[in-house]
Order: structure tokens, then C-alpha cells, then sequence
């Protein structure tokens, strides 16, 4: 569940940065992200192998998920600058909270290299946005019991911890 959340700190440019959903262009830079636990990964040297971009269309081609990305440095035409952060957001229908649909968040990223700043918090307050507009009554993550700075990230965001989740390896 989300509260109220405080505003973003002031050393981040608001208006330089544009949430939009993630072009096939954008897959290398979404995998570099992926993979940037503690330093930048490099998108030139991955290799998008098949699985990738078969993954990729799929999620591409269903409305009920979206890879979103935050782009740094746009500028007034429209032209896209640098990625700086990404995300995937999969809505989802249910018959609980009267039918309502919700919003699942994962793979949260921001480049190791400006992580600190803001940019994360950016990138959940305008996900968390778009899906309120879509009319999502809730808005659910996961996060691995071991990243303990994700975790006070979301209590700040106003995230409850309110179960706990299960995985099965198939």
C-alpha cells in the first residue's frame, strides 16, 4: 500500500527527466541495468541473445505489461537523452478490492553511478502515478530479504511490509 510520499530532493532536474515505456532500442541498456548491482555494466558489451528479444516482444506486445524507463536529459523537442533507470510494471486483474486491478512492480534499477540522488524515487513516484490514472486500487513489489537500502527506500516511499513472499524454482 502506498501513503503520502515527500517530495523528490532538489538535486534532481524533474523537468530533464521522462518516464516512457522501453523501445526494443532501449533492451541493451535495460539488461546493462539489470545486471548493474554495483557498478555501471557497459550495454555494448551484452550480448541480447533470442531468449532477450523474445521476452522482450512478448512483454512489448501485452497491454497488462510494461518495461518503463527514465530517461535523463530530455530536451524540448522530445529528443531522449541518457537512461538512467528502469523498471517493469504488470497489471493485474482480480476479484479482490471489488474487482480492482492492481500493479506489480520489479526489476527496479537506476545506474550504479547515480543512485543517491533522487532518480529512484522519481522513477516509483511516476510508475505508481501511472498506474492510479489506469485506476489500479494497489500497488505491489518484492524485493530480494537481502537488499536492506531497497527495503528503507520503499518504507519511505510508504510501502507496508505487510507478507511475506514465496518462490518456487521450476
Amino acid at each position: 500500500m502506498v501513503g503520502a510520499m515527500p517530495a523528490a530532493p532538489e538535486s534532481v532536474h524533474v523537468t530533464a527527466l521522462k518516464l516512457r515505456p522501453a523501445t526494443r532500442t532501449d533492451l541493451p541498456t535495460v539488461l546493462a541495468l539489470l545486471a548493474d548491482e554495483e557498478r555501471v555494466v557497459d550495454p555494448a558489451t551484452l550480448v541480447v541473445d533470442e531468449a532477450y528479444e523474445q521476452a522482450f516482444a512478448a512483454i512489448d506486445a501485452d497491454p497488462r505489461n510494461e518495461i518503463l524507463v527514465l530517461v535523463e536529459g530530455v530536451d524540448d523537442q522530445g529528443d531522449d537523452g541518457r537512461v538512467v533507470g528502469c523498471l517493469q510494471v504488470t497489471y493485474i486483474p482480480g476479484l479482490g478490492k471489488g474487482g480492482a486491478e492492481r500493479a506489480l512492480i520489479e526489476a527496479v534499477r537506476v545506474r550504479a553511478d547515480r543512485r543517491g540522488g533522487g532518480l529512484g524515487r522519481i522513477l516509483m513516484e511516476r510508475t505508481i502515478e501511472r498506474a492510479r490514472t489506469r485506476g489500479c486500487a494497489l500497488v505491489q513489489l518484492t524485493s530480494n530479504k537481502r537488499r536492506e537500502d531497497a527495503h528503507r527506500f520503499y518504507d519511505g516511499l510508504g510501502f507496508a511490509r505487510s507478507h511475506d513472499g514465496f518462490k518456487l524454482a521450476l
